[in-house]
């Protein structure tokens, strides 16, 4: 069974089939945020902070790092701000962390400073890519999301993407990494664009995990970009996509609607033993008047996915280039 480790100093969680979904706290992100990255710039990071405390009170598994505030010389800016923001973020909470950049030298500097074993977002099918990324995963003994594009952009077959995505890990055995510290990325398209964006990754989904054997991410709000109420498409789309093999996603858990989704679907997947995180969560849960939205309840677990303790909000950037 595959099984891929993350930690954090003093956290150890499973991303496996048989696990419990990881859900990847994706707020502490700066793309399309501009009043965040504004913060981030001038050195203050309270809004960083009030992310990570929200996100780990509402059940995130891990969270997701990233201080890409701007596109002018993000290799001379990024670094520094991204083993600062990871610092804040790995003092505060508990949870395992994803180090998440497309600047090599940032990655770096941010695995010489992590705590534990976080995992690396991410590498691509590009060649630069994955002579760049790899030996750092090797040397520093981490997993990394794989992410199924290559030097010609996004491919619309998902056939493609599925032999990108083989190619990352054949490339990463090369290097001495093992299947499961890859975890891939099918990238899921807007299904307002893509009639068939479900049906897609679903199959790829269901090819990833028998034919490679991988764990496998994505950025949750891909599949509703550009379309009204995306939490209701959200919420419907998890549960789909963990019946197809899913194990983990980069998502909002402040979402109640989404969190609930997921919770459940945890249990029906028998991955929530004997019910008890929803009897947990749930317990108290009192159901809406009609007309009016249900209450979240008020302080949610964290959804430890497995483990000896317990247990790139990519939404925007790469919808638009996929609709686009």
């Amino acid at each position: 069974m595959t099984r891929t480790i993350v930690a954090s100093a003093t956290r150890e969680i499973v991303i496996g089939f048989d696990q419990p979904f990881c859900v990847i706290g994706e707020r502490i992100n700066p793309t399309g945020r501009k009043k965040l990255a504004a913060e981030m710039i001038e050195g203050n990071f309270e809004t960083v902070k009030k992310d990570a405390l929200e996100q780990a009170a509402a059940g995130a598994t891990m969270l997701d790092v990233n201080a890409g505030v701007t596109a002018v010389d993000p290799n001379a800016t990024e670094p520094a701000l991204l083993v600062q923001t990871l610092e804040i973020v790995q003092g505060l909470v508990s949870l395992p962390l994803s180090i998440d950049s497309s600047v090599t030298g940032a990655i770096e500097a941010a695995l010489k400073v992590a705590k534990g074993r976080p995992l690396v977002n991410s590498v691509t099918g590009e060649e630069e890519k994955l002579e760049a990324i790899l030996p750092l995963i090797k040397k520093y003994n981490v997993p990394v999301v794989a992410i199924s594009n290559d030097e010609t952009g996004i491919s619309m077959d998902p056939d493609v993407r599925f032999a990108v995505a083989k190619k990352i890990v054949e490339r990463a055995m090369d290097y001495g990494i093992k299947p499961e510290d890859v975890v891939v990325d099918p990238l899921v398209m807007p299904i307002g664009a893509l009639g068939d964006a479900g049906r897609q990754v679903f199959a790829l989904l269901r090819r990833l995990r028998e034919e490679l054997k991988v764990n496998t991410t994505c950025g949750l709000s891909n599949i509703s970009f550009g379309l009204p109420h995306r939490h209701g498409i959200n919420g419907a789309f998890i549960p789909m996509v963990i019946g197809a093999g899913m194990t983990s996603a980069i998502m909002n858990p402040c979402r109640p609607q989404e969190m609930e989704a997921v919770r459940g679907a945890n249990v029906l997947a028998g991955t929530d033993k004997d019910c008890m995180n929803w009897i947990k969560t749930y317990k108290d849960y009192k159901p809406a008047a009609a007309g009016q939205p249900a209450a979240a309840p008020a302080a949610a677990p964290a959804e430890g996915a497995g483990g000896s303790n317990g247990g790139r909000r990519r939404g925007g950037r790469e919808a638009r280039r996929a609709a686009g």
